[in-house]
């Protein structure tokens, strides 16, 4: 009996050590303070993993996790439909929306154009992007991806497919607040001197 009791645990281990930032030290003392805290934390945490994945899904318009087909900010009325704002992954917009300085609505492609790994436009949601801007109303498409190799690659993509449709941008690029630029690597130097602004 003890053997399987361990055998569980250790199972639960495996799987926290899987999530992101998790190692397994790192995943084994987590378990531990699951354990421990059964009740307070272990119980509701089950329970609550157990609702998230009975009732999460994408929302059909945007891409964005919620727990209906639409998910709130695509039914929120009072955002403006003009602006759509594109990005690589859920993750990048829960960030726009922590930052609290977009009222606008957004896309998530669901990754990056990338050859290396046979992702192409067909695996993003590139085709339902481009309907959007036909169909929504859509003035200014921003182009808020990650500025790798891949993101650029696929800004310039998305870029070709719109191009005459809608007034494309992007986020700009450069000295972040509170940066030092001896701390600061060349490419984002180079970027902050191309993106300069008069004062």
């Amino acid at each position: 009996m003890a053997a399987q009791d361990n055998s569980d645990i250790e199972a639960l281990i495996a799987l926290m050590a899987k999530l992101p930032g998790l190692g397994p030290r790192s995943a084994r003392r987590a378990v531990l303070h699951l354990i421990r805290k059964r009740a307070l934390v272990l119980t509701p945490l089950a329970d609550a993993m157990s609702r998230v994945a009975e009732t999460a899904r994408e929302c059909l318009n945007c891409g964005n996790v919620g727990t209906s087909d639409i998910c709130s900010l695509c039914a929120d009325e009072t955002r403006e439909n003009g602006e759509l704002c594109v990005v690589e992954d859920v993750a990048d917009l829960w960030a726009m929306e922590r930052a609290n300085v977009f009222r606008g609505r957004y896309h998530v492609l669901g990754g990056t154009l990338s050859a290396l790994d046979a992702v192409g436009p067909e695996d993003l949601r590139i085709p339902r992007l481009v309907d959007r801007v036909a169909t929504e109303g859509v003035s200014e498409v921003i182009l808020a991806l990650n500025a790798t190799i891949d993101g650029q690659t696929t800004a310039h993509y998305i870029a070709d497919q719109l191009a005459g449709r809608v007034k494309l941008t992007s986020l700009a690029q450069g000295v972040p607040i509170g940066g030092e630029l001896d701390y600061l690597d060349d490419g984002t130097i180079s970027a902050a001197l191309r993106a300069r602004k008069e004062l």
